[in-house]
């Protein structure tokens, strides 16, 4: 083996730059850190290059092998590729994936389930989102208005692998987001707690070409883009919580268009 990178090492520190956004947009690679997110990014072919500790490479040796490129580096340059806690070891440098919507609208077909959520901010939310979409058979992603960057490191760990399993569309104005996704034949669903529909009752609705439409964690979607929407659902609370946090009520609504789908 050669010898160990350190976190002085140049390409360490090139690396180490697509921690910031501003690093990220200006190559269009970012830092995928794990065995899960290097795994699927290894399925998806946009790795570049793969950094691993000696203990890591041993461990993950399929992955290592797969990769088109390995560096071995020593503990602390991975601990500075990683905002892990307890790094696992392997971190993957790999090319941007998003594609244009009209492309991610297309993969989605017929019958095509699409989630589109506005002005996300947390990352963690945007990554449980792009995996609750990817478990419950979503063709694609769009990430509409001010939502955080789908590289974000804390956003692909959170999606677990989801981000390169599944179209992943980007769109600086929501609403021109809904009206390409009427174009194309998708039903919007705006979740709205003062949605003129109930849930319970959207099933026919649920088994054709459908876009759900999710808002910000914490003032939810605003009138004026809910009311582009075919339909404002609204969610049955039976208890008294006042309302469901953005991850929650995605997986909701997102569940039961699967369930529609596997009956229709």
């Amino acid at each position: 083996m050669a010898t160990l990178l350190t976190a002085g090492n140049t390409r360490v520190k090139e690396a180490r730059k697509l921690g910031r956004r501003s690093g990220r947009t200006e190559r269009r690679l970012f830092l995928a850190d794990g065995p899960k997110a290097v795994e699927g990014a290894l399925g998806s072919g946009v790795v570049v290059e793969v950094f691993a500790t000696p203990t890591a490479a041993e461990q993950y040796d399929a992955l290592v092998a797969a990769a088109p490129r390995t560096s071995y580096v020593d503990d602390r340059a991975l601990a500075s590729l990683s905002d892990s806690v307890t790094p696992a070891g392997i971190v993957a440098v790999c090319s941007f994936l998003d594609v244009p919507l009209q492309e991610a609208l297309a993969v989605a077909g017929a019958p095509g389930l699409v989630t589109i959520a506005a002005d996300v901010r947390d990352p963690g939310n945007a990554g449980t989102l792009i995996r609750t979409s990817d478990a419950l058979g979503a063709d694609a992603v769009v990430l509409a208005g001010r939502s955080v960057d789908p590289y974000n490191p804390k956003t692909v760990r959170a999606s677990v692998g989801s981000l390169f399993h599944l179209p992943l569309a980007l769109d600086a104005d929501p609403a021109s987001a809904v009206a390409d996704a009427r174009a194309a034949g998708l039903v919007v669903l705006a979740a709205d707690g003062d949605g003129e529909l109930d849930l319970d009752d959207a099933g026919r609705l649920l088994t054709g070409p459908t876009a759900w439409l999710f808002g910000n964690e914490a003032w939810g979607l605003p009138a004026e883009l809910a009311a582009l929407a075919d339909h404002r659902v609204s969610i049955p609370i039976p208890g008294r919580a006042e309302s469901l946090n953005l991850s929650t009520a995605a997986a909701i609504c997102l569940h039961e268009s699967a369930r529609a789908r596997r009956g229709r």
